[in-house]
């Protein structure tokens, strides 16, 4: 469960349980950077929850956080000069991914979310809501900051230069792969077999009147929505894949959808309310069967397109476009996996997926797999092949063999040096004032100094 909180903490700021365990504090503004006020509590929560995440911190950790506080609150008062854009229906929809992202630690179980954090999850939104809304708005001012920053590659080599010989980092052995993924395709007897027994589903709601969370706990295929009678819950434009969320909007309240059809399956909707742009709605999914002569024929059609590969009818990066699975990530990057850890396409031997180690280990690089079956975050069966496109023994870095990756770091120490000097400067215009409590620490004498504490 600590987990849990860290994830919450990450995402915006401070950790609700810290925010209960801190209540006793009796608060008061410690600094003001331009029209942002700096609350004590602020800097004990986020030591708390670092404590939480860290354990044993610095003796001078609560002038660091201060320090980074104060940055931030730089940022997000420039922000609000400079007009920033930030919409409203953006924050709402960070939060709810955000809040549905610690749900998912709990299995979607929304009692224990809420006895865990003793709120509701509406009172968790409100509660956090303007932290995320500063925290979006630090961000894209420093995005905004850092635009067109790049490095020359002379730039680079410097950047490497300096790097003393003995503290150059030593890299495991790494891969980079490439995949074509399919996704079966399922007969026309299965889907008919779907879109008949969900009609046939509706018309015992319609005609004979039963209860449609009933029937959505018994057949629906959503097992996360199932368990609650098939409810989704409030939610905005962009939540739903099109043809749902199209046949959503159009209904009235309590009303019942025809059968939809979507790439999840059949679903059956009803509209349970509407709230300006939101709305609350259950569904009923049943998924057409895939069965194994499908799977057949998608191995037998991805083993065709390996074919026509080896044979240079066609190359790897246009079998991608023509023939790929739009849905997958490698679709958009001309069909090479990028490692989720690092944002990069190297993978280091371990990091691999299990089926893609043993199926690179022996390849010769420029080789491609026999087609293979996965199985998809969605729960579903796919089908890939895959081509190892480069192979490097374990090795110290160097330009020749780690030229990206060097040149990565030299674009973060640049744009890092770039942001401090942006504070710096925005320091001498801005209105700061810091509580004298604070005012011997050594990473505040930038801000004391520069500004006069004035």
């Amino acid at each position: 469960m600590t987990r849990i909180l860290g994830f919450l903490f990450l995402f915006v700021g401070v950790g609700f349980h810290t925010v209960q365990a801190q209540s006793e504090v009796i608060d008061k503004v410690i600094a003001t950077v331009g029209g942002e006020l700096v609350l004590l509590s602020e800097v004990l929560e986020q030591k708390s929850a670092m404590q939480a995440q860290q354990g044993e911190l610095p003796e001078d950790a609560m002038c660091l956080i201060l320090d980074n506080v104060l940055a931030n609150k730089l940022l997000v008062n420039q922000a609000k000069l400079d007009s920033i854009p930030l919409l409203d229906e953006e924050v709402e929809a960070q939060l709810d991914a955000r809040i549905e992202q610690i749900l998912a630690y709990m299995n979607g179980d929304i009692n224990q979310f809420e006895a865990y954090y003793g709120q509701s999850i509406n009172d968790v939104k409100d509660q956090f809501r303007e932290d995320l809304k500063s925290q979006m708005l630090a961000e894209r001012m420093r995005a905004d900051i850092m635009t067109n920053i790049s490095v020359t590659p002379s730039e680079v080599k410097s950047f490497f230069s300096r790097i003393p010989k003995d503290s150059l980092p030593y890299f495991s052995a790494e891969v980079e792969v490439g995949e074509i993924v399919m996704k079966p395709a399922i007969n026309d007897e299965e889907l008919t077999k779907a879109f008949d027994e969900l009609t046939e589903i509706r018309r015992r709601i319609l005609e004979d009147g039963q209860d449609f969370a009933e029937l959505a706990s018994k057949y629906s295929d959503d097992f996360g929505s199932a368990r609650i009678g098939g409810n989704l819950g409030w939610t905005k434009r962009g939540k739903f894949v099109p043809e749902f969320e199209a046949a959503a909007y159009k209904l009235d309240v309590d009303e019942i959808s025809p059968v939809i059809k979507s790439d999840f399956g059949y679903h059956l909707i009803q509209l349970l309310g509407r709230r300006g742009a939101s709305i609350n709605t259950r569904h009923i999914l049943i998924k057409p069967a895939i069965t194994d002569a499908d799977l057949e024929r998608t191995a037998e059609k991805l083993d065709s397109v390996r074919s026509l590969i080896l044979t240079d009818t066609i190359n790897f990066s246009m079998a991608v476009k023509k023939f790929g699975y739009e849905e997958v990530q490698s679709y958009t990057n001309d069909g090479r996996m990028v490692n989720p850890t690092t944002g990069n396409t190297f993978f280091e031997i371990g990091d691999l997926e299990p089926d893609i180690f043993f199926t690179v280990d022996t390849m010769a690089v420029g080789g491609f797999s026999q087609p293979f079956a996965f199985t998809g975050p969605d729960g579903e069966t796919y089908y890939r092949i895959i081509q190892l496109q480069s192979r490097t023994d374990p090795h110290k870095a160097n330009l020749e063999q780690d030229y990206s990756k060097i040149q990565a770091a030299a674009i973060d120490e640049k744009r890092s040096r770039f942001v401090s000097e942006w504070v710096n400067e925005k320091i001498k215009s801005t209105y700061i004032q810091i509580d004298p409590l604070f005012l011997d620490c050594p990473y505040i004498d930038r801000w004391e100094g520069l500004a006069g504490n004035r």
